[in-house]
């Protein structure tokens, strides 16, 4: 009986703390993705293009307004930063491209959904307006 209950406990804790590593690991875009300039930097236009695919795509999990607060948030393993904060603006405009297009565990790849690479550089100057 003991060595079924240490056994089952190991299999926990194992679990427990790879589940706890993989979580916790930070997400960098490739070197050469990060340094990918954005042909749409200070576009009004693309800011506005960007808010309404903002809407349609976004904001059920990072909240209207990039907080992180979404409806369907509660529900995600990871939860959406806060894109107001200094720490997710102080990314390149690239990893944000990137990360958009790429995806990541619960954060859907994007490329498929918005083929367009200009919508996506749209998401991101909207994605620079959600800052303090």
């Amino acid at each position: 009986m003991k060595k079924t209950t240490v056994l089952g406990l190991l299999v926990i804790f194992i679990t427990t703390a790879s589940f706890t590593f993989f979580q916790g690991k930070p997400w960098q875009a490739p070197a050469d993705k990060a340094k990918v300039a954005n042909p749409l930097k200070g576009d009004a236009g693309a800011v506005a293009a960007g808010k309404t695919l903002w809407n349609q795509h976004c904001a059920s999990c990072h909240g209207k307004t990039g907080l992180g607060d979404g409806s369907k948030s509660a529900q995600l393993e990871t939860a959406p930063p806060d894109f107001s904060k200094a720490a997710f603006q102080a990314q390149t405009d690239g990893s944000l491209f990137y990360k958009t297009a790429e995806g990541r565990d619960d954060m859907p790849a994007f490329k498929k959904k918005i083929p367009d690479q200009e919508d996506i550089w749209s998401l991101v100057n909207f994605m620079r307006s959600l800052k303090k």
